[in-house]
């Protein structure tokens, strides 16, 4: 039996979320213990700076910052109007919500509504959901259990239709079936049902009118789960790394899961991040002469979920590159369902959160990039060949082969109540040579962390979606939290010890040209409660915006307003999406938008046509003690019963 942790976690993750998305990381070592730099000295001035900024309305109470927050405008572009329109981003905040709230709450004239459910038969030929009967057959063709990013690949020339793609990161088992006692005693069909239920699932979705519905059973609707073939391509594809007994080529691998955040190409594909993948495998022992990779990737020690009992690849000591073979950036066709999704393996292996991706205005590629794990580091690929509109088929191709780059950030010390620097990428893989002494090319793109720990990149507070603004062209990075991080390792990028908020992180490249390797930085959100002095809100009054707390995942609508969902609330608040205006007069006015109901966190959003936010209620009922005999959530109220994670809409209820 393998039970559920019961240390204390920090922040407001309920123990069920650290066992099942990350093996419990918060109750073990940190795996980086290399010697990068912190730049504290750097950051001394800035610590009594920081103190020191005791500005507007610090001394407000919580609940006069609750009620007037959201008074104001969303965006300049809404002002005048005569009464608020459809547009997402002319709403009235929202005020926070207690945790064990079960509702999906929305801004005054909004509502929300379900656009697909775990379970639901997405495929052609997939039974209709049945909690009491599932089936592992079942699941391979109906909509997966825990889902996170949330994209959107529209038909061509057809406004009103499209792919959503949607990454099914985890299961929480025993919300799955009824009488869990452990992972040992699931029975081997259920085990193939959590396998089958992680992945992906691309649905055919059409609009009518103000509501988009999900087309179950459409031609190009699709499953990809932990036994759909993979290609790995790139510098590192056949290497010795990533040979097995069952692929002595290196070049095939079964499935992906842990997919946590992602991005749509320029040329329509979908990129996933492969996250917590090292949770999977029982290790009772690190290989031979991977021991440090193993302890690296939090590898050494984990009990695995017991998959190992239905497919050996999941005993290291069965398989011990199989490992090797996840933590990578995945591309989908959605477009084709019988196309091969690749591993490409160019853009290094971590426990990625996802990629995004700009054209440079060179025509080549630029992918960013956040490896989610306390005091690691931030990325970006440069491709080698040049983007060409409207070749599908070269354009997959750009990201089989670059430069690989990870980020060192400087603070500028000055005293002006600002977090900002200069920073410079420092080359991993450069002109397809390794740049990391002692470390061949497929070494720096399979054990990527021990190269980058080489190079003296900063130790960041858990990295997790990184993306661009397509209206100001800057990479936006949410840093969610690092408790572990001590006073004399903090630096004016990660100005906090005992971080247990986040932060938000800007990053300027020059003329916007993300090929170049130096930047300028900013804090553009420190997360926290407004009453904190140490909290920025990008120079907003903090009597005037909303608390919030675990930055996660970020997005942007086209008038380029910052969207941020929140994944653990340390406030002790639901989990929310919030908007913040970038530029104008309410430049950092943070409102909160929509609330998540009882144990979910929010994930995604996609803001679509400014008038639609597509999200993901992800593990919903997800707090320790519930069963599906004692549900906490009934989300998403369709009288089953039990919780279902799902991908809702919320929209004007008129215009």
């Amino acid at each position: 039996m393998l039970p559920l942790a019961t240390v204390t976690h920090p922040g407001g993750r309920s123990p069920m979320t650290c066992h099942y998305r990350c093996d419990d990381a918060c109750s073990k070592p940190v795996p980086n213990t290399s010697g990068s730099a912190y730049f504290g000295d750097i950051f001394t001035a800035g610590i009594s700076r920081r103190t020191a900024l005791k500005a507007t309305g610090v001394t407000a109470a919580a609940a006069g910052l609750y009620a007037v927050a959201g008074t104001q405008p969303a965006a300049a572009a809404t002002a005048g109007r005569g009464g608020r329109s459809s547009y997402v981003y002319d709403f009235e905040g929202t005020a926070p919500q207690p945790f064990e709230t079960d509702k999906v709450i929305t801004p005054k004239g909004f509502t929300w509504k379900p656009l697909v459910k775990w379970g639901d038969p997405i495929v052609k030929g997939a039974p209709k959901f049945d909690f009491d009967k599932q089936t592992a057959a079942a699941q391979a063709k109906q909509f997966g259990y825990n889902c996170d990013y949330v994209g959107l690949v529209r038909a061509r020339g057809c406004h009103d239709k499209g792919l959503l793609v949607v990454n099914n990161e985890y299961t929480n088992d025993e919300l799955m079936f009824r009488g869990y006692t452990g992972a040992a005693a699931l029975t081997p069909e259920q085990i193939k049902i959590t396998m089958a239920a992680h992945g992906m699932s691309v649905v055919e979705v059409s609009k009518k009118g103000r509501e988009w519905k999900a087309r179950l059973g459409a031609r190009q609707n699709r499953r990809i789960t932990t036994t759909t073939p993979f290609a790995f391509d790139g510098p590192a594809a056949g290497s010795e790394l990533l040979q097995t007994k069952a692929d002595p080529t290196g070049r095939r691998v079964l499935g992906t899961f842990g997919n946590c955040s992602g991005g749509v190409t320029p040329w329509g594909t979908v990129l996933s991040g492969e996250e917590n993948f090292n949770g999977y495998f029982k290790v009772d022992a690190a290989p031979a002469g991977q021991e440090d990779a193993f302890k690296r990737y939090g590898l050494t020690g984990s009990k695995g979920r017991s998959w190992e009992k239905v497919d050996p690849r999941f005993d290291a000591a069965q398989d011990p590159n199989e490992s090797n073979r996840f933590g990578y950036v995945i591309e989908v066709d959605p477009s084709d369902p019988r196309s091969t999704p690749r591993k490409h393996t160019a853009m290094g292996r971590l426990k990625h959160e996802g990629a995004n991706v700009t054209i440079a205005p060179d025509g080549r590629a630029v992918a960013v990039m956040g490896d989610d794990e306390k005091f690691d580091y931030m990325y970006k690929f440069v491709s080698s060949g040049k983007y060409v509109e409207g070749n599908k088929r070269h354009n997959m191709s750009l990201l089989t082969e670059g430069d690989l780059y990870v980020a060192k950030f400087t603070g500028d010390g000055a005293q002006d109540g600002v977090s900002d620097g200069t920073g410079e990428w420092l080359p991993l893989v450069l002109d397809g040579k390794s740049k990391v002494p002692g470390f061949t090319v497929a070494q720096v793109l399979v054990h990527t962390r021990l190269a980058a720990d080489k190079v003296g990149p900063t130790k960041m507070d858990r990295p997790e979606d990184v993306d661009i603004n397509p209206v100001n062209k800057r990479v936006y990075a949410a840093l969610t939290n690092n408790d572990k991080r001590v006073p004399s390792q903090i630096d004016e990028a990660n100005p906090r010890a005992t971080n247990k908020h986040g932060q938000v992180i800007e990053i300027t490249a020059p003329k916007n040209d993300h090929t170049k390797t130096t930047f300028t930085w900013k804090l553009v959100l420190i997360c926290g409660d407004p009453n904190d002095p140490a909290t920025y809100f990008n120079g907003y009054d903090r009597t005037q915006v909303s608390p919030i707390s675990c930055p996660d995942n970020v997005a942007f609508d086209s008038k380029g307003n910052l969207w941020i969902s929140t994944d653990g609330n340390a406030l002790g608040n639901a989990d929310a999406f919030f908007m913040m205006p970038l530029s104008g007069p309410y430049q950092g006015h943070l409102q909160q938008f929509q609330t998540m109901p009882h144990g979910a966190e929010s994930a995604g959003p996609l803001i679509v046509d400014d008038t639609t936010v597509l999200c993901s209620v992800q593990h919903p009922g997800e707090v320790e003690g519930a069963s599906p005999d004692a549900p906490v959530s009934q989300f998403p109220y369709d009288g089953t019963g039990q919780p279902r994670p799902s991908v809702i809409q919320v929209f004007a209820t008129k215009h």
